[in-house]
C-alpha cells in the first residue's frame, strides 16, 4: 500500500510540475491533486527536493526499460546497439513531459529539478550505469573490466549531456555517442 500512495504522489506531483512547472510546486497542491492530507506527502517524502529526486530517478527507470530493449534488439552488433539505445534515449528525452518541464523552468531561473540532472546526478548516473554494466558484462565478455565501465560512463555521461543541451538531431549525436562508447570499449567499428 505504502509504494501506491507514493507512486500516487508522484503521479501528482508529475502532473503539476509538468502543467505549471517546478517553481510554483507545493506540498499542499500535491496533497490536493492526490487526494491525501499535506502531512501524508510530507510524511512519504519529507521534502520537495526530495520529490523531485524521486520523480527523475522514476523516468530514469521508465528510460532504462527502452534502453534495455534497444540494446538487446542488437544484442550482436555492440555499435548498433549503442547507437539504438541512445538514440531512443535522446529522442524520448526530447518528446518527455517532465524533461521538458525541467529544461524550461531552468532557462527561467529555477534550475532546482535540473540540479537532479546535471550537479547532483548521482543517483541517476550510478543507476543508469549499474545497468549498462550489467548489460556490457554479458554481452562483451571479451573487453576488459576497466574499458567496459569507462564505455559505460562515457556512453551515461555523454547521453546526459546530450539530453541537457543538445547540440544535433538525436540520430546524429546517437551515433557520435556510439562510436566514442566503441572506440573506449576497443571494439571493432563497422
Amino acid at each position: 500500500m505504502r509504494s501506491l500512495l507514493k507512486e500516487r504522489l508522484l503521479d501528482a506531483a508529475y502532473e503539476l510540475v509538468t502543467g505549471n512547472g517546478w517553481a510554483g510546486l507545493r506540498m499542499a497542491h500535491i496533497a490536493t491533486t492526490a487526494g491525501v492530507s499535506r502531512q501524508t506527502v510530507y510524511t512519504e517524502y519529507g521534502t520537495k527536493d526530495a520529490i523531485g529526486q524521486a520523480l527523475v530517478m522514476r523516468e530514469v527507470e521508465r528510460f532504462l526499460t527502452g534502453i534495455a530493449q534497444h540494446l538487446d534488439a542488437h544484442r550482436d552488433d555492440p555499435q548498433d546497439a549503442f547507437e539504438a539505445a541512445v538514440g531512443y534515449t535522446l529522442a524520448a528525452a526530447a518528446e518527455n513531459p517532465l524533461l521538458k518541464s525541467i529544461l524550461t523552468s531552468s532557462r527561467g531561473g529555477d534550475d532546482d529539478l535540473l540540479a537532479h540532472l546535471t550537479t547532483r546526478s548521482e543517483p541517476l548516473i550510478d543507476t543508469a550505469s549499474a545497468m549498462l554494466e550489467a548489460h556490457t558484462g554479458e554481452a562483451w565478455p571479451q573487453v576488459a573490466a576497466a574499458d567496459r565501465a569507462l564505455a559505460v560512463e562515457t556512453a551515461v555521461r555523454l547521453s546526459v549531456s546530450h539530453i541537457v543541451q543538445p547540440v544535433g538531431p538525436p540520430e546524429v549525436s546517437a551515433a557520435r555517442i556510439a562510436l566514442a562508447v566503441i572506440r573506449v570499449a576497443r571494439l571493432p567499428e563497422r
